[in-house]
């Protein structure tokens, strides 16, 4: 609520300020994104040590239902938000850009309001929800498993917290750095400013508290792989780089062969994720154990403060350039913010591959952390791949990221046919284009919200109830069903984040005036592509992040019911 607020302001003040330069549009849009950042991570700590404060010790455990609560937020602002925005973007576009070739951000597209708006319920909320998640759950995960393997003592437990801290204060000073004449330098700075100020500071607080540096090491290959894995999300959808420029050559001969390059480059994009993160699982564990594995991902989320703020960063900038298009401010002013707006694309897409990945190793931490307090409770499972139901369970789980990518890709093109339908109409009835009615923007709004509540229900109802089932069925199955599906749900979300990305950047180098320009037969090829992969990478890849944690969450808390039975 605080981030959509700030960004819905900023939007306007931030295309205002680019009339002083781009250097004073950026201090207004990282400045909306700094309160978002600054907020999700102050919140989450200070929920978490309230819990701590009032039930001490046994707060470790308590607070799984702490973490279920932020992930059913984040589930409905992620899904639901999801589906808003993409069903707005796509009926735009199909009708605006594509059937009368107008402009984006045209004022005479009744979409474009909703479409506008969603990019704040998307992309500020909904990341925002979703990372926030994240940072919960690890920080949970860490301090239950520093109590149940009992290696630091009391020590262990409150350590997450203190790391988590550490990591508010360097992002707070890493925002110092962000000061630049480059827009991408300006914020590349301050990330890897604050990253580096968090490192030391974690070895000194590390050797204090712990006398030991194997928990400091396991932090840092955290840290490292969410820098690798941004880099590489960086590298496969930048319209300055290679893959996202052989998706916009194949375009010249048509859509079809624009999308089939964008799937390649999609599921080529998997390989260094799962590789650097299946490194930095097995490096946390040797130097930590399963608590190595909770502190990576506390590592990789520990400067969520600065790296939040610059991903919310870039729906301001989005909305800054559509608000001077629509505002007629000028081809200078224009030009500014459509900069600020292309650095944004990128910062937003390197986020997405972040929270993807700190998705996915904050949900096999969850998931060691349901399997050593199955132990604690003295229950007994048969972990081997001999198991039959832990095999039944990891088929059932592999398929779940399929299946709910189904159902939200078929909610966003339910929701696209009744906004092409509506606006089709309104420039039919209502003359828009030639002069002689006005757009009715809220009948668009409402569709999008109506469309978006209705089929969130479905996914939503997925990710809690399949869990439940499995797991008054068999432990072991629940075991193998939380594998399955983060296993498939990671390579899936990067795979769709990705392939979106690159249909999207591969458009906007084509707009910059490559292969013929805006409105060459490229660029309609383009067009389609970057249609197809709007909810791929805004919807259904964002919304896997929250399946696989959910799930994971949502057996720890039943946990005591599914022994009961």
């Amino acid at each position: 609520n605080i981030g959509m607020r700030i960004a819905t302001k900023a939007n306007a003040r931030a295309a205002e300020a680019s009339k002083a330069g781009m250097v004073s549009g950026l201090t207004v849009a990282f400045s909306s994104g700094a309160v978002m950042g600054l907020s999700v991570v102050g919140l989450g700590v200070l929920g978490i040590r309230i819990f701590f404060l009032i039930y001490g010790n046994a707060s470790a455990n308590i607070l799984f239902g702490f973490g279920f609560g932020a992930s059913s937020i984040a589930l409905f602002a992620r899904v639901g938000g999801g589906i808003y925005t993409k069903s707005a973007d796509v009926g735009a576009d199909l009708v605006g850009k594509v059937e009368e070739n107008i402009p984006e951000d045209d004022p005479r597209n009744p979409a474009v309001i909703a479409d506008n708006v969603g990019d704040n319920v998307g992309d500020v909320a909904g990341m925002g929800a979703d990372l926030f998640e994240s940072y919960v759950d690890s920080i949970i995960s860490g301090m239950s498993l520093g109590l149940l393997l009992s290696v630091y003592g009391k020590y262990g437990i409150v350590y997450p917290m203190f790391i988590a801290a550490l990591g508010i204060f360097s992002s707070i000073i890493g925002m110092i750095f962000v000061k630049a004449k480059n827009p991408y330098t300006a914020l590349r700075n301050g990330l890897f400013g604050a990253s580096i100020i968090f490192a030391i500071l974690a070895f000194i607080a590390t050797y204090v508290l712990l006398n030991d540096l194997n928990p400091f090491y396991a932090i840092l290959v955290g840290l490292v792989d969410g820098v690798i894995i941004g880099l590489s999300t960086e590298y496969f959808t930048s319209h300055q780089r290679r893959p996202a420029k052989k998706i916009a050559e194949a375009a010249e001969t048509g859509a079809a062969t624009n999308i089939l390059e964008g799937m390649s480059v999609g599921m080529m994009s998997t390989v260094i994720p799962i590789i650097s993160t299946a490194v930095a699982m097995v490096l946390a564990f040797e130097f930590a154990n399963f608590y190595g594995v909770a502190l990576a991902a506390i590592g990789m989320l520990s400067t969520l403060g600065i790296s939040l703020s610059t991903d919310c960063y870039g729906p301001v900038a989005d909305n800054a350039a559509g608000i001077s298009e629509m505002a007629g401010l000028g081809g200078e002013i224009r030009k500014r913010t459509e900069e600020l707006d292309a650095v944004g694309n990128t910062t937003a897409a390197m986020g997405k591959g972040f929270a993807i990945g700190s998705a996915a190793i904050t949900a096999l931490a969850l998931i060691f952390t349901f399997v050593k307090r199955a132990e604690s409770l003295n229950v007994t499972m048969n972990m081997s791949l001999t198991s039959p139901y832990l095999m039944a369970g990891l088929f059932i789980g592999g398929m779940l990221p399929f299946v709910f990518s189904a159902l939200t890709l078929g909610a966003v093109g339910r929701a696209a046919e009744k906004m092409v339908t509506e606006v089709r109409r309104q420039f039919r009835e209502y003359k828009i284009l030639e002069g002689k009615g006005k757009p009715d923007y809220d009948r668009c709004i409402r569709i999008a919200t109506k469309g978006a509540l209705k089929e969130m229900v479905l996914p939503s109802l997925l990710a809690v109830i399949v869990p439940i089932i499995v797991g008054i069925w068999k432990l072991e199955a629940l075991v193998g069903l939380l594998a399955g599906a983060t296993a498939t749900g990671f390579l899936l979300a990067i795979f769709l984040a990705n392939a979106g990305g690159a249909w999207d950047n591969a458009k906007k180098y084509i707009e910059e005036g490559n292969l013929g320009g805006k409105g060459s037969f490229a660029h309609k090829a383009a067009v389609v592509g970057d249609t197809v992969g709007d909810p791929c990478k805004d919807t259904s890849g964002p919304s896997l992040n929250i399946l696989i944690k959910l799930m994971s969450i949502v057996s720890l808390v039943f946990l005591p019911l599914f022994i009961s039975i």
